[in-house]
This record gives C-alpha cells, structure tokens and sequence, in this order.
C-alpha cells in the first residue's frame, strides 16, 4: 500500500534576528527611516499590537521544537519555510542587498537542513535592484538547494519611483526562473497608500489583498506570463481581490486598447498561476475555486502570524468542496508545483547523479 502524499503548507515564515542586526549595524540611518514610514503606514494602534503580537509568537517564529509541535497539532506534515517580509529591507543599497539576500539563503538552508524531512525553503532576491535578482536568484536555487524566492508586490527604486513587476528590467530574472524552474513566492509587504491605511487595520486587511491584486495584474496586462509562460509564480492570500473581480480586468482588456498588451483576456492566465488557500472563509475558498480551477490552489497558513490560521486543514475539510478537491487542495497539487514529497525528490536526485 502506498504512503499518501503529505500535507504541504505553501506559506509559512520564518524570522532571523541576525538580518536585523546586520542592518542595524551596517545602515542605521536607513533603518530608522522605514521604521518611520512603517509607523505612518500603520498607525501607531496598530504598530502596538502588532509588536505585542511578534513577542507573543517569537518562539513559533525561531525556535524549531515549537514549530515542529504547531505542525503536528494542526495536521501539516511539511512547510516551505519562507523569510518573513520584514526581512525585504527594500530601502537597502546594492552592496548591503546582496550580503542581505546572499545571508538570508544561507540562513534558510541552515534552518531547513535541521529536520530536512519536514521543509523545503525559498530565499529572497532584492527587487530594489533588477540587476542583481539573477545573481540571487542563482545563490538560492543553485548556491543554496532552494526551490526558489519570495518577493513582494513592489519596491522603491531609490529615485522617487517604484520597481513594479511589469518592469522590463526584470525579464532577465523571469527568464532565470523560468530557466531553473524556480518557485517565485508572491507575499506583498506594504503599501503606498500608506497614511489612509493607518487604522482599523487596514494596512494588512485592505493593503494585502490590493497589492496582491495589483502585482498580479502588473504580471497578467503586461504580457510577462506570455513571455514567460512556464514560470512557477505563486500567489500568497489566495492572490488577494483579482480573482474574485476578474471579470472586470476582462472587461478593461476587450474595451481599453491601453489594457491589451496581453494576449488573452486576464482570466486566462489565472490558470497560469498558483494561489494558496489563505481567504479566511469557506464561502471565499469555493469562490477561489472556481475562479482559478481547484488543480491551482495549495494549503497556505501564514504561520505563524495572527492573520494567518493555527488551523489550515479543518478550513479546507470545513469548506463546500468535494473529498478529491480537499485532497488536492492539501496534498496533490502540491506535485504540479514541484513541491514533491522529499523522498522522491532525493530518490529523483540520486537517479540523475548516477545516470551522469
């Protein structure tokens, strides 16, 4: 009888004191201000209980036995590990983003390789600065046995303007990743709309799924995905407002001759895409269903902060959806992602080492 697939948690965080401490260290100054930005972006209610929150959860966050307990208490059996995006460090410079990104690849296979069984990692490649993505994305695919990156939504470009992923210095890095066959983790970290966020929340519960939205459409309108149709681009928060508003996008596409630089009509390339099941409520993951198609969507928790779940497979097994879909959902599309499990991912390794 075979063993089942495991259950693969697509969205889960860790942190690492020491980026901190090299930035600290290395540009105080630059520091100082995106903590300022960030303290207007959120509001100073927010930023209370959110820093409340990160004390009470440091453990889930750095501590390895605390983690491998929470996974087993909610049925996952394995985590792509993944930076928390307060390690972007967008405002870095180029020599200070490359030690950041190069420490950060380094920091995640030393945290995997403790209990290689249960994680896969992703790195992370400074979208501040098109031209070193390639070179990163190299350090953690290649350098590191990643299976790929997280990146947020947007960057500053140091000049008053943004890096948005429709930016055709990136191309040279969608190539690369499709090249490799890398996994590209879209988790968006801040908003520009700062100051009108600064209450309520709103800078997580309406910024996250917008720039999900927006970054996504930047991809879609743009034509990247039909320059680089194979690539692996996975989107956090069930990617965010667009699928569920995708009829509008296709509407701009057949009526605005600005919204046609994509070949197809956006809903076409949802199915190009993945997305994890992280929308906070069963009406919202059927809605996600049927919007992208059920092979789309794998289990994601956001651990271990407190708008993500400490039960991600009861709200799969809760949701209106069939035994098979729930499968997929948790175990099976997984696969399609190259996230096999790790036996037969060694097994597959060793198969081409000896056929060398």
């Amino acid at each position: 009888m075979s063993t089942p697939s495991p259950v693969i948690d697509v969205h889960a965080h860790v942190l690492f004191p020491q980026l901190d401490a090299l930035v600290s260290e290395t540009d105080p100054e630059g520091l100082a201000e995106h903590r300022r930005v960030d303290a207007i972006r959120h509001g100073a209610t927010s930023q209370k209980y959110s820093g409340a929150m990160i004390r009470e959860r440091w453990e889930l966050l750095t501590d390895l036995p605390t983690r491998l307990a929470r996974m087993e208490a909610s049925g996952v059996d394995v985590q792509i590990v993944s930076p928390s995006p307060s390690h972007y460090y967008a405002f870095a410079q180029l020599e200070l983003a490359r030690e950041l990104a190069t420490m950060t690849n380094r920091l995640v296979r030393e945290y995997i390789d403790q209990v290689p069984d249960k994680f896969h990692g992703l790195g992370l490649v400074p979208l501040q600065h098109p031209e070193l993505m390639v070179e990163m994305l190299d350090d953690a695919v290649i350098g590191n046995g990643l299976l790929g990156v997280e990146i947020g939504s947007y960057a500053p470009d140091g000049q008053g303007g943004t890096v948005e992923l429709s930016d055709t210095r990136l191309d040279a890095f969608w190539a690369r990743a499709q090249e490799l066959d890398a996994v590209i983790f879209l988790h968006p970290f801040g908003c520009p709309l700062e100051a009108r966020l600064d209450r309520f929340y709103l800078s997580n519960t309406v910024a996250q799924p917008a720039e999900n939205a927006v970054a996504l459409s930047h991809l879609i309108f743009s034509g990247v995905l039909d320059r680089y149709p194979d690539l692996k681009v996975l989107a956090a928060h069930g990617g965010g407002y667009l699928p569920r508003a995708i009829g509008r996008s296709d509407r701009a596409w057949r009526m605005r001759p600005e919204a046609r630089d994509c070949v197809e009509p956006p809903s076409a390339y949802l199915g190009r895409l993945w997305f994890d099941s992280l929308v906070h409520g069963e009406g919202e993951l059927v809605s996600l269903v049927s919007s992208v198609g059920i092979e789309r969507i794998i289990l994601g928790s956001d651990y271990p902060f407190d708008m993500g779940t400490e039960d991600p497979t009861i709200e799969v097994a809760e949701a209106d959806i069939s035994p098979a879909e729930r499968e997929a959902i948790l175990r099976t599309n997984a696969v399609s992602l190259g996230l096999r499990p790790l036996a037969a991912m060694k097994e597959n390794t060793q198969q081409s080492l000896e056929g060398r």
